[in-house]
């Protein structure tokens, strides 16, 4: 982890998943906390040998790579933190996201991992976006940001965004192969509102900060656009119907993705679910129930 200075008062902490900090006269603010106490121990760690203030916390969104070190956070300092209204719930009981996960049911303990079901805190205020901000010295603009979480928020400050995850950096795209949304189509909207913020700069969740990040967002473009075209030529070789886990199956081989955990394999079948919802939704696709399965049809 690296604390990398964008301007004199934005900052970032990159990692595998980057935590965003901000400064102005005498204190300091975070955004996100990294997947768990280590990841924010660090951050606290080189916060002190630099002698750089901390107040408040912002949390974006509520997947627990960007909120699991903030119960940490909050035992050591109570500093006060923010987040999204949707996103609060959920980071307050955090137990939801692997129910979700699993159709609604109470998760395996399996899906109970750090990966998937962060430490709860208590968040003190919602975050109204879209809209302007201050948060003690801070003056922000808050963007929603959905399509990879309902109700996810990016953070303006000095000309800086902080996108949360927004888009991905190109690296992380080809790592990842097939993004995780939840939304389709608020993905393609946000992309689309993205290209067209008057910023200086962009720092992702996963990737480093660019000057110019029109062609990460371009890329994303790209990447789901051809994800849902595999979809429907996948539909059309089987003769316009499938069922949804076979289609979700190859869907899945065609990409070279073989699912190590039962997780893994949920994250994944969410994301599927999301581009079949924008299929159905733009009249490309039908669903149906037949013989007790789900069927996917052109």
């Amino acid at each position: 982890m690296e604390l990398k200075k964008i301007n004199e008062s934005c900052f970032y902490f990159s990692s595998a998943v980057n935590v965003g900090y901000i400064k102005k006269e005498g204190e300091g603010l975070l955004i996100d906390t990294g997947i768990d106490d280590s990841s924010i121990k660090k951050v606290l760690k080189i916060l002190e040998s630099e002698n750089l203030p901390l107040n408040f916390c912002i949390i974006t969104h509520a997947h627990t790579d960007h909120f699991g070190g903030a119960s940490y956070l909050k035992k050591k300092t109570d500093i006060k933190m923010y987040a999204p209204k949707l996103e609060k719930t959920i980071i307050e009981n955090p137990l939801l996201e692997p129910v979700y996960l699993w159709n609604g049911a109470f998760p395996l303990k399996e899906l109970r991992s750090k990966f998937l079901e962060g430490k709860p805190v208590e968040v003190d205020e919602s975050i109204v976006a879209p809209g302007d901000m201050e948060i003690g010295p801070f003056k922000l603009e808050a963007v929603l940001l959905p399509g990879h979480s309902i109700g996810q928020v990016g953070i303006i400050h000095n000309e800086i965004l902080f996108a949360a995850d927004a888009y991905f950096a190109k690296e992380a795209l080809k790592k990842h192969v097939v993004p995780f949304i939840t939304d389709a189509e608020q993905t393609f909207l946000t992309l689309e509102k993205l290209k067209n913020l008057k910023v200086e700069g962009s720092v992702p969740g996963h990737g480093e900060f660019e000057k110019d990040f029109s062609e990460s967002i371009d890329a994303n473009i790209e990447v789901h656009m051809e994800l849902l075209k595999q979809i429907l030529k996948l539909l059309d070789k089987n003769q316009g119907r499938h069922t949804f886990e076979g289609l979700l199956q190859e869907f899945l081989n065609i990409n070279d993705i073989e699912s190590r955990s039962l997780g893994q394999y949920l994250l994944y079948r969410t994301s599927f679910t999301a581009y079949i919802t924008k299929l159905i939704h733009d009249g490309s696709a039908k669903a149906a129930v037949e013989s007790n399965q789900l069927y996917i049809n052109l």
